[in-house]
């Protein structure tokens, strides 16, 4: 009997502890309305070419027109890098009638000494990776397109081209920030002998979740990761995007 009391207290003790806890991140209508308020007032500075540098919500520019409309169809290679394991997928794309979107995919480690050794040595790294997938898939040899998720902060300019800003999520790889990821990529192909790929696009994370989406509800038009990292992506007006205009 005391035994269970003392457990019951103590137990009530620090249910009581996490509701204190957690009562300083409960917000009243009123304090999420001047949250969302904030956060449109600094999406707005991000979107304009005279205020983008100061906004604290940075509003990069992915270059994806649309999204899926239901007729895409192939066979594509996709990578997917954004944390210390990362993926190779072999996607096929149907009609619905045959099956839709297949996927096969297998996931690779990024060891500290990758992430945190050469630019060099990550890119050729993932290459050795992508040219294994192939080899069990079959594949090894034919050029298919293949779409690049990397899910770091990156500055924009085509849809292949895109310059890493910083690492984050722990990696370090040096003589990367600064520097178009697609081209890295494609540096590390060339290293590769009898290796030819097609990179067509890169995009974030958030973009590659909202296409996802976006292919079985052409209604979706928001991306959100809430993971190691926090982000989103959504589909704007092109005439609001001022930062890239007339770029």
């Amino acid at each position: 009997l005391f035994r269970s009391t003392a457990v019951a207290a103590r137990l009530a003790a620090q249910r009581q502890q996490i509701n204190e806890t957690l009562a300083k991140f409960r917000l009243s209508s009123e304090q999420l309305k001047e949250v969302q308020a904030r956060i449109r007032t600094e999406m707005d500075k991000g979107l304009k070419r005279a205020t983008h540098e100061e906004a604290e919500v940075r509003m990069l520019p992915t270059f994806v027109r649309a999204t899926p409309d239901g007729s895409e169809r192939g066979d594509f290679l996709a990578l997917d890098l954004g944390g210390t394991n990362f993926r190779v997928l072999l996607v096929k794309v149907r009609s619905k009638k045959e099956g839709g979107v297949t996927m096969v995919s297998e996931t690779y480690s990024l060891s500290e000494e990758v992430i945190r050794g050469t630019g060099t040595q990550l890119f050729d790294h993932i290459v050795d990776c992508i040219v294994n997938f192939q080899e069990a898939q079959g594949i090894l040899g034919s050029k298919l397109p293949l779409g690049f998720t990397f899910s770091f902060p990156c500055r924009q300019t085509r849809l292949d081209e895109a310059f890493l800003i910083h690492w984050t999520k722990g990696f370090k790889a040096s003589d990367c920030e600064g520097c178009d990821v697609v081209k890295l990529l494609r540096e590390a192909v060339r290293r590769k002998k009898n290796l030819d790929l097609d990179v067509i696009a890169v995009v974030n994370d958030t973009v590659g979740t909202m296409m996802s989406c976006g292919y079985e509800n052409p209604a979706c038009e928001v991306g959100l990761i809430v993971g190691t990292g926090t982000n989103a992506c959504y589909m704007e007006e092109l005439r609001n995007a001022g930062k890239i205009g007339r770029a």
